[in-house]
């Protein structure tokens, strides 16, 4: 894994949390952020960007962090958050909650992307930190495996949509499960597939 250089600090790793998010695409169920700090006398070997990981690789990563992390805690918003404040910032508000939820917070908040969320510690956005920092690759492991656990288990609540083979995202299957059977009560209305099916259906 490429290291990023953080700079001159005097940081050690249990007062560096890495966070990321997983869902910001898909049309049905909350998005989810989770932050990691790690231990560095525990080392996880086989960190990576959650996408590049088979599904068999990534539940075992995400049995080790929670053995080995020296803390780990999930954020989410719901559904109607992010119809209501729209995805970008229904992830910020995810990732606040998440580093809130750790069990002592952090002097410095590495996040995945571009943006930081409000923190009352330092941050600092990484660009592809999922893939060049060990605690944001853990971190979005987490959120992504956390994710796909709920939705397949939604999948038996609606069944017909295919959650548990699509997850979520617009794929043909699901977009023609959603013009058959209509949106559940989990799909984001804000998203343009869910919002032009139901402009549809009150115009015929």
């Amino acid at each position: 894994m490429q290291q990023v250089d953080l700079g001159t600090t005097d940081l050690n790793s249990l007062q560096v949390a890495g966070v990321d998010e997983a869902g910001r695409g898909p049309l049905f169920g909350d998005v989810i952020a989770a932050a990691v700090v790690l231990d560095a006398g525990r080392a996880i070997v086989g960190l990576a960007d959650s996408k590049t990981l088979s599904h068999r690789t990534r539940e075992r990563l995400y049995e080790q962090i929670y053995t080995h992390a020296a803390a780990v805690s999930i954020g989410r918003a719901s559904v109607s958050e992010i119809d209501r404040l729209n995805i970008l910032q229904a992830s910020m508000l995810a990732m606040q909650r998440a580093v809130v939820n750790l069990q002592w917070q952090p002097k410095l908040v590495l996040i995945d992307g571009n943006r930081c969320p409000q923190l009352p510690c330092r941050t600092r956005s990484v660009i592809k930190g999922d893939a060049k920092v060990a605690a944001i690759s853990a971190a979005s492991i987490v959120a992504k495996v956390t994710r796909d656990r709920e939705i397949v288990a939604l999948h038996h609540r609606y069944p017909g949509y295919g959650l548990d083979r699509h997850k979520g995202y617009p794929t043909k299957a699901h977009l023609q499960a959603l013009k058959l059977l209509g949106p559940t009560p989990l799909h984001r209305r804000s998203f343009a597939p869910v919002s032009a099916l139901l402009s549809h259906s009150l115009t015929h």
